[in-house]
C-alpha cells in the first residue's frame, strides 16, 4: 500500500504517495544528497530562469541575438574537450524514448549505439511515472531488469549486449511539486539527474561504463556553467573523479546556437558533445522572436532541415564539436512503421534515409531514431559514408554561419490545413499528456512534447500577428475557434465516440485554445500542463477512494 501523507526528510517533504518500492530510491542517503543538491542550486536555477525573461524583454525591445563580444576570446582560441571514455566514441545510431519498463527494454535491445532514457519531453511528469522511471533504469544498470506482458503473456529480457545508456533529465524549467525545500518545489532537474546518479554512478562505473547525461533547452553558457558545478558537487559527494559524468548538450534553443563554443567550454571537463535538437529548435525560434512581424514562419512542415537557417544551425554545431573534439549528434527521426501500407511505408522510410545522409555528409557522428524499426536504416545509411566509428576529423573549416544565417526566417506559405495540423495534432498530444503518456504516435510520427510546443506556437504567432493564409483570409480567434471545432468533431470521427468521451479532450481543447490565444506567449505549454495533469491525478484519487 502506497503511503500517502507528506513525509518529511530532513528538510525535503514529499508530498507525493510512497509506494512499497519507491523507498528504494527515496531512501535516507539519497534524499540528502538531493536537499544538498537542491540547497546549492534552486536559488542559481531560479535566477537563470528569470534572467531568460530579462533577455526576452530585451528582445521584445528591439535587441538582436549576435554572438557575445565578452566571450570572444573563447571562441578564437584553441581548445579541446577532455578525452572521451571508450563507450561514447561510436554512437551511431541512438534512439529515445520515456523511462517505463518495457519500453526501456526494447530501446536497450533495438541494435542502437545509446539509448536515450528521457524524464523530459517524451514523459509526462507523474510522480509514478518518474519514480518507476528510476526503479526500472535503476534495474537495467544492475541487468536485473524484465517485463511479463499482462496482456500478451509476452516476455521481455535484456540482450547480453545493450545500447549504451544516457538519462536526459528534465529541463531547468520545470518543478517537481512532489519534493519540496523550505516549502517551494525543487527543481525537476535536480531529482532526475540527482536519483538516477546517486543510485547508479559506482555500479555504471563498475560495469565499465559510467554516467552520462543529455542535457535539454539550455540558452546560455551561464546556465551550463550550472550544470557543470552541479556535477562537480556530485562527484565530490561520491568521491568521483572530476570529468568521471559526462554530458550532450542538446543545443535546441536559438540563443544556445550563438553560444556553442562557450557551453562546451564550460563543460570541458565533461562534455560529450552537442546535438541538433530539431524541433525544439524552431518552437525556441518563435518564442525568441515573437515580436518580431518579420519573423513570422510558414506551416511547419515547410520548416525542414533544407531551409537555410537550419542548415546554417546544423553545420555550425559540426564545426564547433569537431574543432574541440567532441562530437555533434544529428536530429530525431519520428516516423514509425507503416503497417499495411507499403507505398506510404515505403515513402516514409525514403525520408529517413535522405534525411539521414544529409547528416552524414554534413558531418554529424550520429543520429537520433524515435523506433527499433528505423535502427537499421540509419545505421545502414550512416555506416556507408562514415568509415570510422565517428567523423571528428572532419573540421569542416570552411562553414561560416554568421548571426544573419542563423536568423534568417524560413520561407514559404501559411496554409489552412497547416493550421488544422497545428490544431490537431496539439490537442491530442496533450490530452495524451494529461493522462500521463509523453510519448504519442500520431499519423505515423512518433511525437513528444517538442512536438505540441510549435503546434501551440505556431497558432499563436499567427493569431498574434495577424498572418494572412494562401486563401487570403486573416488568421483571427474567430477563425481559430471555428478550427478548433472542426477539429474536435474529426478527433471523435478517427478515434471513435467512446474512446473520446472517455479521455480529457475537453480539457485539452480548453488549455489549447487557451494559451494559443492568449494576450502573452506562455513560455512553455508543460508548466500549465503540470497544473492540469495535478489536478487530474488528484480528482481520480479521489473519486476512487470514494
Amino acid at each position: 500500500m502506497a503511503v500517502r501523507n507528506a513525509q518529511q526528510h530532513g528538510a525535503l517533504v514529499i508530498e507525493g504517495p510512497v509506494h512499497p518500492r519507491f523507498a528504494e530510491v527515496l531512501n535516507g542517503e539519497a534524499l540528502g544528497f538531493l536537499e544538498d543538491l537542491a540547497r546549492a542550486f534552486a536559488p542559481r536555477i531560479l535566477e537563470a530562469l528569470e534572467q531568460r525573461q530579462v533577455r526576452l524583454e530585451r528582445f521584445a525591445q528591439g535587441e538582436t541575438l549576435d554572438f557575445l563580444p565578452g566571450t570572444a576570446s573563447i571562441r578564437a582560441k584553441e581548445w579541446k574537450v577532455a578525452p572521451l571514455p571508450h563507450d561514447l566514441l561510436r554512437r551511431t545510431v541512438e534512439i529515445t524514448g520515456p523511462t517505463d519498463r518495457k519500453m526501456v527494454i526494447n530501446a536497450l535491445n533495438s541494435g542502437a549505439d545509446v539509448f536515450m532514457a528521457d524524464f523530459e519531453d517524451s514523459n509526462a511528469p507523474t510522480w509514478e511515472n518518474l519514480i518507476e522511471g528510476q526503479l526500472n533504469l535503476r534495474d537495467a544498470v544492475r541487468r536485473k531488469l524484465s517485463f511479463d506482458d499482462p496482456v500478451s503473456g509476452k516476455q521481455y529480457r535484456l540482450n547480453e549486449r545493450t545500447a549504451v545508456l544516457i538519462v536526459r533529465p528534465r529541463g531547468l524549467h520545470l518543478p517537481e511539486r512532489h519534493l519540496s525545500l523550505d516549502g517551494a518545489p525543487i527543481p525537476g532537474s535536480l531529482l532526475d539527474f540527482g536519483l538516477y546518479f546517486f543510485h547508479n554512478a559506482h555500479e555504471l562505473l563498475a560495469r565499465g561504463t559510467g554516467p552520462y547525461f543529455y542535457l535539454p533547452k539550455l540558452e546560455s553558457h551561464l546556465e551550463a556553467r550550472i550544470w557543470n558545478d552541479v556535477f562537480l558537487a556530485g562527484e565530490e559527494a561520491l568521491r568521483l573523479e572530476p570529468g568521471t559524468i559526462k554530458a550532450t548538450v542538446l543545443i535546441e534553443t536559438l540563443p544556445a546556437a550563438f553560444e556553442m563554443d562557450e557551453i562546451l567550454y564550460e563543460l570541458r571537463e565533461h562534455s560529450a558533445g552537442l546535438n541538433c535538437g530539431r524541433w525544439d529548435y524552431i518552437f525556441s525560434f518563435i518564442k525568441t522572436r515573437q515580436h518580431d512581424p518579420r519573423a513570422v514562419l510558414p506551416d511547419r512542415s515547410q520548416v525542414t532541415m533544407e531551409q537555410p537557417n537550419m542548415r546554417a544551425y546544423t553545420q555550425l554545431a559540426v564545426r564547433t564539436c569537431h574543432r574541440r573534439g567532441v562530437h555533434s549528434m544529428g536530429g530525431m527521426a519520428a516516423q514509425i512503421p507503416i503497417k499495411n501500407d507499403e507505398a506510404k511505408n515505403k515513402a516514409a522510410l525514403d525520408k529517413v534515409r535522405a534525411d539521414k545522409l544529409r547528416e552524414v555528409r554534413d558531418g554529424h557522428d550520429g543520429t537520433w531514431v524515435a523506433h527499433p524499426g528505423l535502427v537499421p536504416i540509419a545505421r545502414e545509411v550512416f555506416e556507408a559514408h562514415m568509415k570510422g566509428p565517428n567523423q571528428l576529423e572532419r573540421l569542416r573549416e570552411y562553414v561560416n554561419a554568421t548571426a544573419a544565417d542563423l536568423l534568417q526566417v524560413p520561407t514559404g506559405t501559411r496554409t489552412e490545413e497547416g493550421l488544422r495540423l497545428n490544431v490537431r495534432v496539439g490537442i491530442q498530444y496533450i490530452e495524451a499528456w494529461l493522462r500521463g503518456n509523453g510519448c504519442v504516435p500520431l499519423y505515423s510520427l512518433m511525437e513528444d512534447a517538442a512536438t505540441a510546443e510549435i503546434s501551440r506556437a505556431q497558432v499563436w504567432q499567427w493569431l498574434h500577428h495577424g498572418a494572412t493564409l494562401t486563401d487570403g483570409r486573416r488568421v483571427s480567434p474567430e477563425l481559430i475557434g471555428t478550427v478548433i471545432d472542426d477539429e474536435m468533431t474529426r478527433i471523435e470521427r478517427e478515434i471513435g465516440t467512446e474512446r473520446f468521451r472517455s479521455g480529457r479532450f475537453p480539457e485539452a481543447r480548453t488549455l489549447f485554445e487557451k494559451i494559443s490565444t492568449a494576450p502573452r506567449l506562455e513560455t512553455f505549454l508543460t508548466l500549465p500542463a503540470y497544473e492540469a495533469l495535478e489536478r487530474g491525478l488528484n480528482e481520480a484519487a479521489r473519486e476512487s477512494s470514494r
